[in-house]
């Protein structure tokens, strides 16, 4: 098993939660901040929130491939620091056309090498759940040899919620609480041991 950046021990996990949209108007971050608040109800990880859209990434910028990790611009040398140092990550990101939002794969795409080993959670969402959008994004997590669970919670949001109507995830996703929460158990099982001690007694 590769693992590019090894767990450390005897602390909680860092999960970065990677909200894959940047539209103006977006789900993504209501959605993002239930998923976190169900994973944080039932494991004892350390969450952190990734909006990109606070992470600009021009794309072409850096002059080497991003296998090489050669960085010359300070943004990028600071999404790799973020990356390497987290022990897991879990990304909430919609389905655009069958598949994932160019920011999202344009953050992946800028590096490479911190991203083998780390464990992975795809969480979509649209108007027939994403379904399309995480076996993209699998296969690609796949080419960076990461590791990702088997459960891909889907959500799938009705016409009314996705063009401004009332939404409260609370209530409106309660039907995929449950998979998201196996997705965690998954990822739960299968880090390294003494990075997920658990909660005192």
């Amino acid at each position: 098993m590769i693992h590019a950046n090894p767990p450390r021990s005897n602390h909680p996990a860092t999960v970065l939660v990677v909200m894959g949209s940047t539209r103006a108007g977006r789900l993504c971050q209501k959605i993002t901040s239930w998923v976190i608040e169900i994973a944080r109800n039932c494991s004892n990880l350390n969450y952190e929130r990734i909006d990109l859209a606070d992470w600009p990434l021009p794309m072409h910028d850096e002059p080497g491939i991003p296998a090489l990790g050669r960085y010359v611009q300070p943004h990028t040398s600071a999404w790799s620091e973020k990356v390497a140092a987290a022990d897991a990550i879990i990304f909430v990101t919609p389905q655009y056309n069958w598949g994932y939002p160019a920011p999202l794969k344009n953050a992946i795409d800028h590096l490479y090498k911190e991203w083998i080993g780390k464990l992975v959670v795809i969480v979509t969402y649209g108007g027939h759940g994403g379904g399309k959008c995480a076996a993209q994004l699998r296969q690609v997590t796949y080419g960076l040899k990461m590791r990702a669970v088997p459960t891909m919670p889907a959500i799938t949001l009705t016409d009314e919620m996705m063009l401004g109507g009332p939404f409260d995830p609370e209530t409106d996703l309660q039907a995929h609480a449950d998979s998201v929460r196996q997705a965690v158990a998954e990822l739960l099982d299968q880090l390294a041991p003494g990075v997920n001690p658990p909660p005192p007694a």
